[in-house]
């Protein structure tokens, strides 16, 4: 029988803080600046520049280490880390090695930050994946690789970046995918970083290994750098968790190495044998000082803010709605805003939460515009609701005037009065009606007679007609049944 295999993953993930200005200098920190326009003698490495810490960046850390259920240092310090590249202006990098400043922790995984195709069979429901450090150094610059040349953009060098480090408790690439999810909604929570794995704002390396089942030992860890999007990392893991077993399976061994992951190809291919600590030749940094974290904690703590999974609990709780729509609402900060801000006096959050899941989601993603961008007040959409629950207009009719809002911006008042859309909801005007249908349909009545009950709702799409749409739906069905018994 052949053997199987357990996949054990862990990933370091690295996030440019939301910072001002860079870690050690006053250059500012800026995407999309012309390169190497943001530069100074420090972050460049030029001989006798010496680095000041940015204290906000420490703060931020240190807030993420609270959002993250961590232990946060009271003394923390700095370390050089050694290595050549030509994106390390000072053929080293200033970062934090036995002392970081955060310890343990967890990043909670919910259903839905899960892959929607494996939503379903969720192997550890509620899981916490357990965390060994985070720390903080400076990013280092950012190379172009051209058809026959390489530029380096040294504005990205000395932005302040935390590495997030998972243990080995991650065992499938869909719980990897979850993982970053939950980190990265929890990131802009805390207004730590935007997290935009396309900007770079947050990157991703994954070490993997394999081992046979019923073995305590992990198999040889292989790792796969640089990893620039969520679903990118699924697509990876998947590969290299099949690619170290076929090898094993075959009667081959694997090296501690670092791999590549090309897209394009859907492998990984290899880049150098794995360094090992030692080879970095850490020693502490001369030019710094030990931090002293409590003297910022009071603050630190007053700037955590409710997070995802709070958030949704305080939804189902508070508004009624159901966990499904709670999750989807606080996985998006500005979306939970938008319904919160109209849920607090809505007599319907429940059908508020309805209209902005389905049709202003909708016309959101039809016209690629972000909540933010929404033509539609919150208070616009609840005095939509309103009036829908009040009979002013009924449902269908609904539809007609949040398209006219979404367009125009104009409220739903005003869309109703300008369409003449108004609901007849005057029960002589609305019996008349159904008096005039059930004159015209005999053999509809006769088959009602007959007990055919479905035949009324024939009779009713009739009144609505005879009402071009306007008559209160809700009163139509008990008048004709007066009307017929």
């Amino acid at each position: 029988m052949a053997t199987r295999y357990i996949p054990t993953i862990g990933l370091e993930v690295h996030v440019q803080l939301k910072t001002r200005s860079k870690m050690f200098c006053g250059c500012p920190v800026e995407y999309g600046a012309s390169p190497n326009s943001h530069t100074c003698p420090v972050c460049l490495g030029y001989p006798g520049a010496l680095p000041v810490m940015n204290e906000e960046a420490l703060r931020m850390t240190a807030l993420t280490g609270l959002m993250l259920n961590c232990q946060v240092a009271e003394r923390c310090k700095f370390d050089r880390k050694n290595y050549f590249y030509p994106d390390m202006p000072k053929n080293y990098q200033i970062s934090q090695y036995d002392i970081p400043i955060c310890l343990g922790g967890g990043v909670p995984l919910h259903d839905l930050a899960y892959p929607k195709d494996a939503q379903k069979c969720i192997l550890h429901p509620n899981k916490v994946v357990s965390l060994t450090r985070i720390h903080l150094e400076e990013d280092v610059a950012k190379s172009f690789h051209f058809e026959t040349s390489t530029g380096i953009d040294f504005n990205r060098a000395g932005t302040p970046l935390m590495e997030i480090v998972s243990e080995p408790d991650i065992h499938t690439p869909e719980e990897a995918f979850a993982y970053l999810t939950s980190l990265q909604q929890i990131l802009v929570y805390g207004d730590v970083s935007d997290a935009d794995m396309e900007k770079g704002q947050m990157r991703c390396d994954c070490n993997v290994s394999v081992r046979p089942e019923g073995t305590d030992a992990l198999g040889t860890k292989i790792e796969i750098k640089n990893m620039n999007s969520i679903s990118g990392v699924r697509r990876a893991l998947a590969y290299e968790i099949q690619r170290q077993i076929d090898v094993l399976s075959a009667g081959g061994s694997l090296a501690q190495e670092t791999r590549r992951w090309d897209d394009a190809t859907g492998q990984t291919n290899l880049m150098r044998i794995k360094e090992s600590a030692h080879d970095y030749r850490y020693f502490p940094e001369p030019d710094l000082l030990p931090v002293d974290t409590t003297v910022f904690m009071d603050e630190v703590r007053r700037r955590r803010p409710e997070l995802p999974a709070e958030k949704r609990h305080r939804f189902v709780s508070d508004y009624g709605i159901t966990d499904y729509d709670a999750t989807v609402m606080a996985s998006d900060r500005a979306l939970a805003a938008y319904f919160e801000s109209a849920a607090k006096t809505s007599a319907k959050p429940k059908s508020l939460s309805n209209w902005i899941l389905n049709d202003l989601q909708s016309a959101l993603a039809a016209s690629e515009k972000t909540i933010a961008e929404c033509p539609v007040t919150a208070s616009q959409l609840d005095e939509l609701v309103g009036i829908v629950d009040k009979g002013v207009i009924n449902g269908k009719q609904a539809k007609e005037v949040f398209a006219e809002m979404f367009a125009s911006s104009k409220s739903a008042a005003a869309v109703v009065e300008e369409k003449g859309l108004k609901q007849e909801s005057d029960l002589g005007a609305i019996e008349s009606l159904c008096s005039q249908a059930i004159e015209a349909n005999p053999k509809a009545v006769a088959e009602y007679h007959a007990g055919k009950a479905a035949s009324i709702n024939f009779l009713k799409g009739q009144v609505m007609k005879l009402s071009q749409g306007k008559a209160n739906p809700a009163l139509i069905g008990d008048i004709l049944v007066k009307l017929l018994s």
